[in-house]
């Protein structure tokens, strides 16, 4: 079976024939350089693997409105069984991809080998970078932004619970599979950023000017993206990241049936550098209104201000925050902590922490509560009930 994107599948059981359209394994032959080789019309095709013409598999007809002929699923399953047989790379791939139907995703490095073998630090440094593209196309699927520290961080990571990764043959090659059509707003996000790196970088690297990484917002490129773009590239020849849309999905409106491999090379690093820490630089802080439980306090002294970390519920895009609060305010926060109680706090959210830090904190006040759970919670404390009454009947 298929491992998630975090860990090495190892193997993996053969597709239930009854399962299987005939339709679509013809689609994955075809686009892994298998070759027809004639067959019998309206029973079963010919197919030989790339550079093979000794060996053979038959696969039959899609079904008709006359239904099924007799032989129809031992076919299915000898072509199946003769795939898992084959010493073709390709067959494990168009195995996988029967088991794991979804959007393929490939990212290819060029570099140096010594029998097909990379260093150590090679294969890691793949699967991060991997890893930190998706996410940041999981991410500007939410909404555009140059920069998302923590945002829409739960979302991304719940969409790379979805997303399962093939066998991989060593650290220049990667192939994962995104759930068609569930998650296919990602996968064209991630597509048409990196269209609009490429174009931006050439843009760049013919003009010397950076207007077009900015115009390429839109498009869903960040700095998480270039970022993920420059631990892709440093080390390699060459990248290249090649998008197939699932066979039983088709293509999605608007895009190529056969989208071309995006590529680029160690030539890019600086134009894609400088667009990384431009993003970071000029995207402002965004006014909050935060609703979240609190988890840790600390102060220096007994008295005085201190800082809280709040497990966001609503009003940001973060899973946690940090706030610097005057007495009054850490007061309020403390015995909201002790009777369970979540706080609100409006402020900025912080660009340059990361999205993780609110500045300016104001109006920390206790979430309402039905009357007769307000008394009790009053009840249950000690010392600074007048600040904390006074906060709740805000």
């Amino acid at each position: 079976m298929m491992d998630r994107l975090d860990r090495s599948a190892e193997d993996f059981a053969l597709p239930d024939p009854e399962r299987v359209d005939p339709a679509v394994l013809t689609a994955l032959l075809a686009r892994h350089g298998w070759q027809r080789r004639g067959g019998a019309h309206g029973r079963y095709t010919r197919w030989t693997p790339p550079g093979d013409a000794g060996t053979s598999l038959l696969v039959p007809a899609p079904q008709n409105n006359n239904g099924r002929h007799a032989d129809y699923a031992d076919l299915l399953g000898e072509a199946l069984t003769a795939l898992a047989r084959s010493g073709a790379p390709s067959a494990r791939e168009v195995l996988t991809a029967l088991s794991v139907p979804g959007d393929e995703i490939r990212w290819i490095r060029d570099m140096p080998r010594i029998a097909d073998a990379v260093p150590w630090p090679a294969a890691g440094q793949l699967r991060s970078a991997a890893r930190a593209m998706l996410m940041a196309a999981a991410r500007a699927e939410r909404g555009p932004a140059g920069y998302f520290g923590e945002r829409h961080g739960r979302f991304a990571t719940a969409f790379l619970e979805q997303v399962l990764v093939g066998p991989s043959p060593g650290g220049h090659l990667l192939t994962a599979y995104a759930p068609a059509p569930d998650g296919r707003a990602v996968v064209t996000t991630l597509l048409r950023a990196l269209q609009a790196t490429r174009d931006a970088v050439d843009y760049q690297r013919t003009t010397g000017g950076m207007e077009a990484f900015d115009a390429a917002v839109g498009l869903g490129v960040c700095h998480e993206l270039t970022e993920s773009l420059v631990r892709l590239i440093r080390g390699a020849e060459g990248v290249a990241v090649a998008l197939a849309w699932s066979p039983a999905s088709g293509p999605p409106a608007g895009f190529a049936a056969r989208p071309e491999p995006v590529e680029f090379s160690p030539g890019d690093l600086p134009a894609l550098e400088a667009a990384s820490v431009r993003y970071v630089s000029e995207e402002p802080s965004v006014h909050v209104r935060v609703t979240g439980t609190v988890v840790r306090l600390r102060r220096p002294r007994p008295s005085g201000g201190g800082t809280i970390r709040l497990r966001v519920l609503a009003g940001a895009d973060v899973r946690q925050v940090r706030v610097r609060l005057d007495e009054d305010a850490y007061r309020i926060a403390a015995h909201a902590h002790l009777v369970g109680l979540p706080v609100r706090v409006t402020g900025r959210l912080e660009a340059r922490s990361g999205f993780r830090r609110i500045t300016q904190p104001s109006a920390v006040t206790p979430v309402h509560v039905d009357e007769a759970e307000r008394d009790r919670l009053l009840k249950s404390l000690q010392g600074g009930i007048e600040t904390f009454e006074d906060a709740c009947g805000g």
